[in-house]
């Protein structure tokens, strides 16, 4: 690509990605899922509870599932896409779809093997059997049949931001080592940003310094030097409103000159 400079840039070229679910997407499927209870539904339970694309879910092992520490549990994710691998920290309803899936491998017909899936043909074929799956699922309770498995792992990625999750952490559990990448997965709507905004006004992180001048009216030098404090608050808070520069600089100096006047009042005695 070239710009107004002549100087090339090379700019990361992603694919678009289909969108999170909706909420009222997300509530219906997982409730459909929860109610059918059958192989197809836990495995998209397991895609939307843990942010995995469909093809590591079908490369997970038997024996996928962790100890990470006392009731702490995680499903080792294996070389997938972007050949990296993972170990995404899971809760007792994840375990429990673990347990769910081991339960239908034992009753394939295959004979046992490393899988946590039993794989009838190629990987590809079980991939279009889940896609299938899941058009069937939507189309039966009204929803549009053009989602695709891919969603779930967007859905996981904005409900893992909103509930506050750092950006660094989502990257790690989605298994990106481009920030860029991570950002077309989150979907940071008007609603997200109306609460992060109400949330940091009433709860900021950073306070900056108060003045230390009591409500109570004072005389003599305590009126004094509770002034200074307020006249160098005044000052501080409009020193971090300007540009670095001249004006700045002056403003800093001013302050520190009140520092040390603070200082020296303080050793006053007034008998």
């Amino acid at each position: 690509m070239s710009l107004g400079n002549g100087t090339a840039h090379n700019i990361p070229h992603y694919p678009s990605f289909p969108r999170p679910l909706t909420d009222e997407q997300d509530q219906h499927l997982q409730e459909e899922f929860r109610r059918r209870n059958d192989l197809g539904a836990n495995v998209f339970l397991l895609l939307r509870n843990t942010g995995m694309r469909i093809g590591e879910c079908i490369d997970l092992s038997n024996d996928c599932l962790r100890s990470t520490g006392p009731n702490q549990w995680a499903i080792h994710v294996p070389l997938g896409k972007l050949q990296t691998e993972r170990m995404v920290p899971v809760d007792a309803f994840v375990c429990e779809l673990v347990q769910r899936l081991r339960f239908f491998r034992s009753l394939d017909p295959l004979p046992p093997d490393k899988w946590l899936l039993a794989r009838p043909g190629a990987k590809v074929a079980l991939v279009r059997q889940f896609r299938d799956y899941l058009h069937q699922v939507c189309h039966s309770i009204g929803l549009p049949t053009n989602i695709v498995p891919h969603q779930t792992r967007h859905t996981y990625a904005t409900q893992m931001l909103r509930a506050g999750v750092s950006f660094p952490v989502l990257m790690k559990l989605l298994g990106h080592a481009d920030p860029a990448m991570t950002m077309r997965y989150v979907d940071v709507a008007l609603t997200d940003l109306q609460r992060e905004f109400h949330l940091a006004r009433e709860h900021p992180r950073h306070l900056p310094p108060q003045p230390k001048t009591s409500l109570l009216a004072k005389n003599g030098l305590d009126a004094v030097r509770d002034a200074l404090i307020a006249a160098q608050h005044v000052m501080e808070m409009f020193r971090r409103s300007l540009p670095n520069g001249p004006s700045k600089n002056q403003l800093n100096r001013l302050s520190n000159r009140l520092t040390k006047i603070l200082a020296k009042i303080r050793t006053f005695k007034i008998s």
